[in-house]
């Protein structure tokens, strides 16, 4: 199969990009969303009716005699923008290290950009990690504050920002798995560190008192403790999990700029699937998000329900 680029046709031609779609989607033959069956199917050229003509990639189930495309069930259903666009916007999201903002997007696809932010939040909300494999090895566990806009006080006229609780884990040489949190407390940060990491894991932190008694539940836990002005011991540090924050926060202050509460989970996500697809080439990260998006959907009424649309 041909691995996309920037110059390839898939980008350019509306029918090619469903043609990619198609053969990467449906290796073995077309799949019917609705009853499973693969194979057999025949596509419906000409009229789907006496007077209404078929669209481009319309397919029949042989078994179920209901009607499919290759975007049915996936986050490119329901979308008036060309496929090609969308696989454009996909491989930018995934090739670049720090984001792609909405306003990038409405300018180098010619999209609106009320089309661009909704299309980017639907990447997002595909390529979130929803797997339940959990972190081994040495795994280094850090909290940091992301996003707020700026506001005025009133009594005193200085600005303030608030910020939002944003927890990680990443496992040295491997993934990184990132949530917001209401609080940061102990009870919050451990109960989320005994979902994802595994008994058998190692874990690294620094010496906030919220980690405290995690060698219980784990096989160590070594701490690196900041606060004597220790930044590492050996092997004991914090390094992986703040040059991903660094990484996480460049991209949020220098290409996103604001980022409500409400979307910030996705954002996550976002940072967290390059990170992961860090050692694999952008064409191969662009086709694990495309194949991600089966059985995700985000509607634009999920999307703005609890704010305005920000990058």
């Amino acid at each position: 199969m041909e691995k996309l680029n920037l110059n390839s046709p898939h980008f350019s031609d509306e029918d090619k990009a469903r043609k990619y779609l198609e053969d990467l989607r449906w290796p073995n033959g077309a799949e019917c969303p609705h009853c499973g069956t693969i194979g057999e199917h025949y596509q419906i050229n000409g009229k789907a009716t006496s007077n209404k003509p078929a669209r481009k990639g319309l397919w029949k189930c042989h078994k179920c005699r209901k009607q499919f495309s290759v975007t049915v069930g996936t986050i490119f259903e329901g979308s008036h923008i060309p496929l090609n666009k969308w696989l454009s916007a996909v491989y930018l999201l995934c090739s670049s290290k720090k984001g792609m903002s909405a306003n990038q997007l409405h300018r180098g696809l010619g999209i609106t950009y009320k089309s661009a932010w909704f299309m980017a939040h639907r990447i997002r909300h595909a390529i979130a990690d929803l797997s339940n494999m959990k972190l081994t090895g040495i795994v280094e566990a850090d909290e940091t504050y992301v996003g707020g806009k700026a506001k005025r006080s009133g009594l005193t006229g200085r600005t303030t920002r608030k910020k939002t609780p944003v927890f990680s884990l990443v496992e040295r040489n491997g993934n990184v798995k990132s949530q917001t949190v209401v609080r940061v407390t102990g009870a919050n940060l451990k109960s989320i560190i005994k979902e994802k990491v595994d008994k058998s894991a190692t874990i690294m932190t620094d010496d906030f008192f919220s980690y405290r008694g995690l060698k219980k539940d784990f096989v160590d836990h070594q701490v690196v403790k900041h606060g004597q002005r220790e930044y590492a011991r050996g092997n004991v540090h914090t390094n992986t999990i703040e040059g991903y924050f660094s990484i996480l926060k460049r991209g949020i202050i220098g290409i996103y700029h604001h980022v409500g509460k409400q979307h910030l989970h996705r954002y996550l996500a976002e940072f967290d699937f390059r990170y992961n697809g860090r050692k694999t080439l952008d064409a191969e990260n662009t086709n694990r998000a495309i194949i991600c998006s089966k059985g995700k959907r985000l509607m634009y009424r999920e999307s703005v329900a609890s704010g305005n649309m920000t990058n």
